[in-house]
């Protein structure tokens, strides 16, 4: 019991001060603290990928960023354009 919950302290420090790091660290120091621990508390699992999710960008919302930036950067050259045939700057 001791044992175990030494571990999990340790974990949840990690977890913790993992949370300040910037992206790939975060993946390093999670993955080393998921390691430590090994599969003594199953629950901790959940801890690390809720941790990891927390601080890093999924493919997903990474493309939705670019097409959101792509569609505003069209928008304004729309608008440009129309400003122009006006016979004023942009």
């Amino acid at each position: 019991m001791t044992k175990s919950f030494k571990r999990v302290t340790a974990l949840l420090a990690v977890v913790g001060g993992s949370l300040m790091l910037q992206g790939c660290l975060v993946g390093a120091v999670v993955g080393t603290g998921a390691a430590v621990v090994g599969g003594t508390v199953k629950a901790t699992g959940a801890v690390v990928g809720a941790g990891f999710d927390a601080v890093t960008t999924s493919d997903e919302e990474t493309k939705a960023k670019r097409e959101r930036e792509q569609r505003e950067w069209e928008r304004e050259q729309r608008r440009c354009e129309q400003r122009q045939r006006q016979g004023k700057d942009c």
